[in-house]
């Protein structure tokens, strides 16, 4: 991915949902102005969700996603409604589409109660208008046949999208002509040649904010600070490297994480501080889910599931048993566990990782992710969010 791409974890995810063969498919493709999906007269072409990340106007930057119908039947398409019910957690803005020759019946009125329940906003659009022969008032007709309605459609999905919101990841903490320096350590499982997503989105902000970028590894950052000339306003680090970069960035310099900045970003810092405190509770044969939200080729260091575990154990000296979940899957029921810890989250988008950390809110099990739980671990949690003062009163650290 380049740099100027805009991640699909941070553009606008638009779902169109409704039962076979209602026109779902045509209608992305009519909105897109591409052949985005394949259509059929048969029902149940789309067998699984198609997501697109593209240019919409009037929206900008957006991931068009195409579901299977909701009212598929039989053992695969139990499946498929699952997939389907997946996607609602990281849909921004839901488009129901009815068959304007049959109307609304119990699936549309169940995905209707599924937005609601989950507080998407969303449109219901009646395809096919060009076979309906009598039209109802305040109701937003379309055809991919011929493209009536459309134009309206996609105004219409303006007009729902969210105000651009003021939390950045870092920049809202800067001034400008500011030094930020920015610890990345060469990660064995970031594609070659490239960065992992939340340094090259801290690199852009800091600039977009007028700031100064120094970025260093972890083993040049004790002489950059040294002959750097001006005191920097931040440290950014790598989680990993907490441990060292706490111990060689004087105690003025404000200090934190990709991965905190990032749970800010996301809207779940103020819930993983507090979350955090349960480390130090565990018992043994506590049961603890590590979630992350993509899918990557396992080294044999990964933080996930090799060194998380490891600090883990080492820390509070308990045998404790870890089950792992990666890119979409995340349980429903999360009451077999102590404690969730989740990455930074950088690949999913806001709603989808709010919505996690909901479930666990609502089933009353400790959340945090992978930032705080190593700064807690190292005993300088405190030092790392220091910088949001509200936090400081709720957490008490026990190192």
């Amino acid at each position: 991915m380049g740099l100027n791409d805009t991640p699909a974890s941070s553009r606008l995810h638009i779902g169109f949902f409704g039962r076979r063969n209602a026109g779902k498919s045509s209608v992305v493709n009519a909105v897109t102005g591409q052949d985005l999906a394949v259509v059929s007269d048969t029902k149940g072409t789309t067998t699984d969700p198609v997501l697109k990340s593209m240019e919409l106007l009037p929206l900008g930057p957006v991931v068009i996603i195409d579901t299977p119908g909701y009212d598929d039947e039989g053992a695969l398409g139990t499946l498929r409604v699952k997939k389907t019910r997946q996607i609602l957690n990281k849909t921004d803005i839901a488009v129901l589409v009815v068959d304007g020759q049959e109307g609304r019946g119990s699936c549309e009125e169940e995905l209707l109660s599924l937005f609601q329940e989950k507080e998407i906003p969303h449109l219901v659009v009646y395809n096919k208008s060009d076979l309906v022969e009598e039209t109802a008032e305040d109701v937003l007709y379309v055809s991919a046949k011929d493209q009536s309605g459309i134009r309206e459609l996609k105004e219409r999905l303006g007009a729902l999208a969210p105000k651009e919101g003021t939390v950045r990841l870092v920049a809202d903490l800067i001034k400008p002509k500011d030094f930020v320096v920015l610890v990345t350590p060469i990660d064995s499982a970031a594609p070659k040649g490239r960065m992992i997503l939340p340094q090259q989105q801290a690199i852009r902000d800091v600039i977009d904010a007028g700031a100064v970028a120094v970025v260093v590894k972890e083993s040049e950052l004790k002489e950059t600070l040294e002959t750097l000339g001006k005191r920097p306003a931040l440290v950014v680090t790598d989680s990993q490297a907490f441990g060292r970069v706490s111990q060689e960035t004087p105690g003025e310099i404000l200090l934190t994480s990709f991965s905190i900045l990032m749970a800010r970003y996301k809207g779940i810092l103020d819930y993983a501080v507090p979350g955090a405190a349960t480390i130090g509770r565990l018992q043994d044969g506590d049961r603890i889910l590590i979630a992350e939200g993509c899918t990557h080729h396992r080294q044999c260091e990964d933080i996930g599931t090799v060194k998380l575990p490891g600090w883990l154990r080492a820390y509070t000296g308990k045998e404790l048993v870890f089950d792992f979940c990666s890119g979409t899957e995340f349980p429903d029921d999360l009451s077999p566990y102590a404690m969730v810890l989740h990455c930074g989250g950088c690949m999913l988008n806001e709603r989808e990782v709010r919505y996690r950390m909901k479930c666990a809110f609502d089933q009353n099990v400790p959340m945090t992710n992978y930032g705080v739980s190593i700064a807690y671990i190292h005993g300088i949690l405190k030092r790392s969010v220091a910088m949001f003062p509200h936090l400081l009163a709720e957490f008490s650290e026990e190192n």
